[in-house]
This record gives C-alpha cells, sequence and structure tokens, in this order.
C-alpha cells in the first residue's frame, strides 16, 4: 500500500499531537511534533537569557541559530518519540506554561521558521508521515495527500490545556490560561511569516464537543478515503 503525507495543522491546545501520535501510531508511520520544535528554540532562548517578559534579543537568538539542534528519539517505555535540544532530553520543559507564553513570539521570526521548516521538509521526503503545527498544509507540505485544520472554541481549548497542567503538576491559573491561548491565537494568525490558515483543500474539524475516540474514528476514516482514492 502507498503512504501518504498527513498534515494536521490548527490551533493552539485543539488536540492535533495527541491525535497525530495516534494515527501515526495505527498506521506505523512516523510522527513529527513540530510544535514541539519551536518550543525547544524557545527554551534554548530562555536559558541564555534571549527573551523574557520585557525583552527578545532577536538578532542574538538568529545568531546563535547553527548552534541549536532539535531532534527527536523514541522512547519505547512512554511509546513516543521525545525531544533533545543540543542532546539533552527536553520534553518535560519545554511543555511548560511558561514556555508557552514565549513560543508565539519565537515561531513568528523568519529565520526561525526557515532552519526548522528545512529539517521539517527532510523529515517527511519519504512520506508515510504525520505531521502537526501551524503551516504544515500551507508552507512544509502543501502536496500532502490528506490535510485537516483542526480548531475549537478557546475557552475548550484553554480548560484542556489547564488540566494537562494541573496533571503535570504545575500551578496554573485557568484564565492565565486562557488568555494565554487567546493571545498565541492572535500572534499566530497574524504573523508576517506563514500565518496560521486553514488550507484550502484542507478538512476542518471543530472538536470541542467530540471525544478523543470520535475524533481519532473521524480522521482514521478519511485517512482510510484518502488511501483508498490514492491507489
Amino acid at each position: 500500500m502507498s503512504k501518504i503525507t498527513i498534515s494536521i495543522d490548527g490551533f493552539s491546545s485543539t488536540g492535533k499531537s495527541t491525535v497525530a501520535k495516534q494515527i501515526a501510531k495505527h498506521l506505523g508511520y512516523v510522527y513529527v511534533d513540530t510544535g514541539a520544535m519551536y518550543r525547544a528554540v524557545t527554551f534554548y532562548a530562555m536559558q541564555n537569557g534571549l527573551i523574557g517578559e520585557d525583552d527578545f534579543n532577536i538578532k542574538a537568538l538568529i545568531n546563535r541559530l547553527p548552534k541549536i539542534d532539535i531532534n527527536f528519539k523514541f522512547n519505547e517505555t512512554l511509546g513516543f518519540a521525545e525531544v533533545y535540544l543540543n542532546d539533552k532530553n527536553v520534553e518535560k520543559q519545554i511543555r511548560t506554561l511558561e514556555v508557552s507564553s514565549f513560543v508565539s513570539k519565537v515561531a513568528a521570526i523568519s529565520e526561525v521558521r526557515q532552519k526548522l521548516v528545512e529539517q521539517q521538509k527532510k523529515m517527511g521526503k519519504d512520506k508515510g508521515v504525520v505531521m502537526d503545527g501551524r503551516d504544515i498544509g500551507t508552507v512544509v507540505f502543501p502536496d500532502a495527500e490528506l490535510k485537516i485544520f483542526m480548531t475549537a472554541s478557546a475557552e475548550t481549548r484553554a480548560q484542556r490545556r489547564y488540566e494537562e497542567l494541573l496533571e503535570r503538576g504545575d500551578h496554573v491559573d485557568y484564565h492565565a490560561v486562557l488568555e494565554n491561548v487567546k493571545e498565541r491565537d492572535y500572534i499566530d494568525s497574524n504573523r508576517e511569516d506563514s500565518p496560521l490558515v486553514k488550507a484550502d483543500d484542507a478538512v476542518e474539524i471543530n472538536n470541542s464537543n467530540m471525544s478523543l475516540q470520535e475524533q481519532f474514528d473521524k480522521i482514521l476514516q478519511l485517512v482510510q478515503m484518502t488511501l483508498k482514492d490514492c491507489e
């Protein structure tokens, strides 16, 4: 059976990564979490004092991009690939609300996007990949056989993110999470370089009232239809 490229784009906290992992595992495809790559660059900037509440040394970050190496290593115990930044596992560190508060600003930098998009294209050149992010179906793989655009209300997404952070042991306030979601939506949708938009040929899925199983079943059905069309 021929393999296809599956792009899953959408707003933050719509569950893109969760369903992308499920679909990739079911199909035996490679899963790439592009959002984690931008989070890793953001974490690097934070660790090196390049970004904070009141300042962002964009030029310094651009100059240091050649020193930033990001890759994924599969963890058999967990069942998914974890993110490594310069050979150090940063999977947990990049998922904090603090990183979330800066990541959209870092992702808006053209030089950062150029570096990561180049890596992402290489990861998916042989097809058989499920990649999620903000610009996969529009920039990284505009010729992907199946494009999905996921959305949900800001309140629903904030609640999901809030519960996820609490489960991780983070002390967060729901309203702070909601404001972060709204701010990221605005920055992602209004940046000059590769803004978050739905590709013309993408299938939109609003999962505000869908269970994880319903979401998986819906997307798997789309995958099976696409595979049949490609035969």
